[in-house]
């Protein structure tokens, strides 16, 4: 699309001050957020923050994503603001570290082991889960749940031995550089159950949906957690 028109739909897009609030409140969540949300923080109807958000999604200043839903009807379609000059450097130099890790024999090793150093870095080893028994997480499952929710993986947990991670920061690296970019996921994932004292075992499921991936727990033995 040449520039001049998307600096139009850019333009026109905030010239209603409604759309703007819209915005807003989509750049403001650490989640993405659904349209019924977003009418309800800001006091519109449903109807009217749709037809915003579809001006926005033209004028590609939001972007949408379908996420699984445990039960059965419609998916749900959430909204997050796309990504700034900033953001697009970020990107792009995670996409270049992931490529040049995935042409390394033992990029996948290196990968998971970047995992567990990033999860050490966000939740410090405990010598004793005393504290997360306390708490009722003697399982570390929980603040497993919410430091994939701090980061950005919308996570949702499903019975006892299912996450399902409905967004993903790195999504894009992710689907060009799977084996670099899921095996940080799965080294960090292993690693902050380890941190809390779990003995849990997680194996993570890259794209059994085209917006979602899976987390599995299972027992030491191999057994879900349910049998």
């Amino acid at each position: 699309m040449p520039r001049e028109s998307v600096r139009g739909d850019v333009h026109a897009a905030l010239a209603s001050r409604p759309r703007r609030q819209v915005l807003e409140a989509i750049a403001r969540s650490t989640h993405p957020v659904d349209a019924l949300t977003i009418a309800a923080v800001l006091g519109l109807h449903v109807t009217t923050v749709r037809f915003h958000l579809d001006q926005l999604e033209t004028a590609h200043l939001v972007r949408r994503q379908v996420g699984a839903e445990p039960r059965r009807g419609r998916p749900r379609i959430r909204y997050v603001a796309t990504s700034g000059p900033e953001e697009d450097s970020r990107e792009q130099l995670i996409e270049v570290l992931a490529a040049a890790l995935a042409e390394r024999p033992d990029g996948r090793a290196q990968s998971v082991e970047a995992g567990h150093r990033w999860a050490d870095a966000l939740a410090p080893t405990r010598p004793d889960a005393e504290a997360d028994a306390d708490s009722g997480d003697a399982s570390g499952v929980d603040t497993l749940v919410r430091v994939l929710d701090d980061l950005g993986f919308d996570p949702l947990l499903a019975g006892d031995d299912e996450i399902r991670l409905r967004a993903c920061p790195f999504r894009d690296a992710a689907r060009d550089h799977p084996q670099v970019v899921c095996s940080v996921h799965r080294g960090l994932i292993e690693q902050l159950l380890r941190s809390r004292g779990s003995d849990r075992r997680a194996d993570l499921l890259p794209f059994v949906e085209p917006e979602l991936c899976l987390v599995t727990l299972a027992a030491p033995d191999g057994r879900t957690l349910e049998e």
